[in-house]
C-alpha cells in the first residue's frame, strides 16, 4: 500500500447491480467517486483490477479499493467563529451570520464560510472528490443570515444533493417586507433566470426560459407599512425569496437590488444602519444522509432583524 492510501475492502452484497452502484452501496463513497477510483486503476475485484463501472459482478465477490489521501484544498483555513446549530461525521449545520460570504470567489478570495470550515473541521474532512474540502450543496446570500448545510464526507455531499436536485429539502425563510400581502397568505408561480438587463440580478421570466420556481408565503404578522412573513420555498432558486417578494409588490426592506423601501420606513432604516435585505434561513430540515432520519432545525431571528420589527411594531 502506498503511504496516505487508505483501502476499502468488502464483498458486493447483491447480484444485478453495476459495479459503481454496488462499490458506492459498500463503502460510503459517492458514485462519482467510485467511477472516478476506477478510471484510475484503484479497485480490484476478486484480487485483478478493473476499471468498468458497467460491469455487474455476482453477489459475494470480494473488492478492494485503494482511497488516496485527499488532497489539501486550495482555500486557507481560516480561524472565523462560527455558530453550530448541529454536527456529527457526516455533516455540520451551521447558522451562518448576514455578511459572512459562503464561497471563496472574485472579490472575496478569503474570510469566507469555506475558510471558517476547512479550520473549524481540519482532520474530518474525508474528500469531496478527493479533495479535503467541505460539501457546499446549497448557498444562502452574503447578507442573508441563518441555516445552511455542508456535507463532511462525498456520500453525505451526493446524498443531499439529491434531496436539493428533488425539492425534497424544508425551507423556511423569514422577511420583512414592504406593505401588507393582499392575500395575507398565497403562492407565487415564476420561472427565474438571469436579467437580460442586469446580468447581476435575477428576474422573472416567461417559462420554458427560466428555471421553474414556486414560493408560498403567509403573512406572520402586520407592522406599521410593513409585514413579517414566512416564505417556505418549494424549490431553491438563486434569490428566489426577494424576486418574488418584489414581483407582487412586496420587496424585501433594505434589499439594495430588488426594491426600494417605502420612503416613510427609510429614516429607520438609517437611524438603526439596517443595510441588507431583511431575510433569514429559519428552518430547514431533510433526511439525514447518513442514518435515513428526518432532521429539522430552526434559527432564532438575528438580533438585527429583531430590533427592525420592534421599531415598526412601535410606531
Amino acid at each position: 500500500m502506498i503511504q496516505g492510501e487508505s483501502i476499502i475492502e468488502g464483498v458486493i452484497s447483491a447480484d444485478g447491480l453495476r459495479l459503481d452502484k454496488a462499490l458506492a452501496d459498500a463503502s460510503g463513497l459517492s458514485r462519482e467517486r467510485v467511477k472516478a477510483l476506477l478510471g484510475e486503476g484503484r479497485i480490484a475485484l476478486g484480487g485483478k483490477p478493473v476499471s468498468q463501472a458497467s460491469l455487474k459482478p455476482a453477489q459475494g465477490t470480494a473488492f478492494a479499493i485503494r482511497v488516496p489521501e485527499a488532497i489539501p484544498a486550495k482555500a486557507a483555513a481560516q480561524d472565523i467563529p462560527l455558530s453550530v446549530a448541529f454536527e456529527d461525521e457526516w455533516l455540520i449545520v451551521v447558522d451562518k451570520p448576514a455578511g459572512l460570504v459562503v464561497h471563496p470567489a472574485a472579490g472575496n478570495l478569503d474570510g469566507t464560510l469555506v475558510n471558517a470550515l476547512l479550520h473549524h473541521c481540519r482532520g474530518q474532512l474525508s474528500g469531496i472528490g478527493g479533495v479535503a474540502r467541505p460539501g457546499i450543496v446549497h448557498r444562502i446570500d452574503k447578507d442573508t443570515s441563518g441555516l445552511l448545510v455542508v456535507a463532511k464526507t462525498d456520500a453525505a455531499h451526493e446524498g443531499l444533493a439529491k434531496q436539493f436536485a428533488d425539492h425534497s429539502i424544508e425551507r423556511a425563510y423569514h422577511a420583512v417586507v414592504a406593505g401588507l400581502p393582499v392575500p395575507l397568505a398565497g403562492t407565487i408561480r415564476g420561472a427565474i433566470a438571469r436579467s437580460n438587463v442586469n446580468r447581476k440580478k435575477m428576474a422573472l421570466v416567461e417559462d420554458g426560459r427560466g428555471k421553474h420556481a414556486v414560493t408560498h408565503y403567509k403573512t406572520l404578522e402586520p407592522l406599521q407599512g410593513a409585514a413579517l412573513v414566512e416564505c417556505r420555498l418549494e424549490t431553491g432558486r438563486t434569490h428566489q425569496v426577494r424576486v418574488h417578494m418584489s414581483s407582487i409588490g412586496h420587496p424585501l426592506l433594505g434589499d439594495p437590488v430588488y426594491g426600494r423601501s417605502p420612503p416613510r420606513l427609510r429614516p429607520i432604516l438609517q437611524t438603526l444602519g439596517f443595510q441588507r435585505q431583511a431575510l433569514h434561513a429559519a428552518e430547514l430540515g431533510f433526511i439525514h444522509p447518513g442514518t435515513g432520519e428526518a432532521v429539522r432545525f430552526a434559527s432564532e431571528l438575528p438580533e438585527d432583524m429583531v430590533t427592525l420589527i420592534g421599531e415598526l411594531r412601535n410606531r
